[in-house]
């Protein structure tokens, strides 16, 4: 009997240190959260076009309060938070007009950028209004510019970015695919143009992970979350060609951002 009260006290005691260690482990993730200082950077990914309810006072940069880094600042209450990605940014908007905020005590930087560089609403554009043949061969333009230019392009943003959040995290989301093959769309693009489109997105996405990890960045893959929900999918969370407002064709709805960017985003961060 006096063992067994012996070994329930001596385990009160442990509970009470286990409960005291977990509520301070608690405590304590709490306050590095209160204390996160996150600047949101890029384009129109990060900016929320295609998702709805942007804020008047962003003009042509559409920043939506559906955008993913609008998202998860209401779920984490960083101490501060700046929204900077702007509309049809390329790398030198990026360098020249979004890094005000950013300073030694920025903790996290999310960033898409790169796909206006290497002229994603001119392939679309061709895609869309010319022969299949002209689209396969602006989708090779592309490429092209991939290999040969977009790298040092990549560079220099990460190295403007670096320079000024010297010891935050950074973590660069890619893109998705687009279409989902043999899906349910009868009309528009050819299967083999869809399929060009999607391994150019790839393309671009392998580019940009290579670049992140050499500037010691994280590379969050965007491309599973969508699976299941590109175009011509039965839930699809892009939009197709919008013609009653071109500027968000071919980009995430406020669904896409909520249930792919934000998940991914929030497990890199």
């Amino acid at each position: 009997m006096k063992l067994s009260r012996i070994a329930a006290f001596s385990s009160s005691l442990l509970l009470a240190a286990a409960l005291a260690l977990t509520g301070a482990s608690a405590a304590q993730a709490a306050q590095q959260a209160e204390s996160l200082d996150y600047v949101a950077l890029g384009d129109s990914y990060s900016s929320g076009v295609g998702a709805g309810s942007y804020d008047s006072a962003s003009g042509d940069c559409k920043r939506s309060t559906r955008a993913y880094p609008v998202l998860w600042a209401a779920s984490h209450s960083p101490s501060t938070f700046a929204f900077t990605a702007c509309s049809g940014a390329r790398t030198g908007d990026v360098t020249a007009g979004q890094l005000a905020p950013l300073n030694a005590s920025t903790d996290l930087v999310s960033l898409t950028v790169g796909g206006n560089d290497a002229g994603f609403a001119d392939v679309m554009t061709t895609c869309v209004t010319q022969s299949e043949s002209s689209c396969l061969a602006r989708i090779a333009t592309a490429r092209a510019y991939v290999d040969s230019t977009l790298p040092g392009r990549l560079d220099s943003v990460y190295a403007a970015i670096r320079a000024k959040a010297t010891t935050a995290r950074v973590v660069v989301l890619g893109y998705p695919r687009f279409y989902k093959l043999n899906g349910s769309c009868i009309a528009g693009l050819t299967e083999r143009e869809r399929s060009a489109i999607n391994g150019a997105s790839d393309y671009l996405n392998d580019a940009t992970a290579k670049r992140a990890a050499d500037h010691g960045y994280t590379f969050a893959q965007v491309t599973p979350a969508f699976a299941g929900h590109e175009i011509c999918s039965s839930a699809p969370w892009l939009h197709s060609v919008k013609w009653t407002n071109i500027g968000e064709s071919y980009h995430p709805t406020a669904a896409g951002q909520s249930g792919g960017y934000l998940p991914v985003f929030t497990s890199a961060a």
